[in-house]
């Protein structure tokens, strides 16, 4: 790896663990101004003091990429949009260029794949395109797959999200974002057929803490590099809290049943 990758690595994983826990925040243009990220810079103060590593957010979005004050935090520039008002929200276009986010001050730049979606082929070129410029530039790409459209019957299956992790991996990406296959058995299989880093995605919001903390040790147990989660941290009720717990959980090997009680604790 050359060592503009490196540098700009060692900003969005944790140097003591190679471990990272990473909050995407750009869900702004996907579903507008929605609860915990009304205001993105109390978001990005929140997480930064739980002790997350990294946060990803859209370019106009990028007020915290040198914070000047507190714990710093990782700068993830997402490189492709679409809106749920839009016909088919599966159907990412690129809004921004690695260039720009070299501007900005990135640590990285992320782009988001569904593969089996109607413009599939077009999402996958710029996938392969966008990895050619992060290696010309040095700069770290993480990519979130998900496999989605007609002929994926289950989103979460070891066959399809193990597949979409390697498409990923094969085409230039660093660090792959992932749907959690349910545990850690079939999970590992997703990360051994993959060569780069593997984080899994928060999904949907959880209810319950004690399944949130459970889906990361499975995670965990299974080789995962860490975790890139955003509703289930932004809009926790206690988001410094929940990040921290998580932080603990991600690069200290804690079990969701010690992370639960210290929960409780507090």
């Amino acid at each position: 790896m050359e060592i503009g990758k490196e540098i700009r690595m060692d900003r969005i994983l944790n140097r003591r663990t190679n471990k990272t826990v990473i909050v995407p925040m750009d869900h702004g243009v996907t579903m507008g101004p929605i609860e915990g990220l009304t205001n993105i810079r109390t978001a990005a103060n929140q997480i930064a003091e739980g002790g997350a590593d990294a946060a990803i957010v859209h370019k106009g979005a990028a007020v915290f990429g040198h914070r000047g004050y507190g714990k710093d935090l990782g700068l993830i520039i997402h490189l492709s949009a679409s809106t749920i008002l839009g016909p088919n929200p599966d159907n990412k276009v690129l809004v921004t260029s690695v260039e720009h986010a070299i501007r900005l001050g990135a640590d990285a730049v992320s782009i988001h794949v569904n593969l089996g979606a109607d413009n599939e082929e077009r999402m996958l070129r710029d996938l392969g395109e966008i990895g050619d410029k992060c290696f010309l530039w040095g700069m770290p790409l993480l990519a979130m797959m998900y496999p989605r459209g007609q002929k994926i019957q289950n989103p979460f299956d070891v066959k399809v999200v193990k597949h979409a992790a390697r498409v990923a991996a094969e085409l230039g990406a660093d660090i792959v974002k992932v749907s959690y296959t349910g545990d850690p058995e079939s999970f590992q299989k997703v990360v051994d057929g993959c060569s780069v880093h593997v984080v899994i995605a928060g999904g949907e919001k959880i209810d319950s803490d004690s399944d949130l903390f459970k889906m990361i040790e499975g995670a965990m147990q299974a080789g995962a590099t860490g975790v890139s989660i955003g509703r289930n941290a932004f809009q926790h009720k206690d988001p410094s809290l929940i990040i921290r717990l998580i932080s603990r959980q991600v690069h200290e090997g804690l079990t969701s049943e010690e992370t639960m009680q210290l929960l409780k604790q507090v």
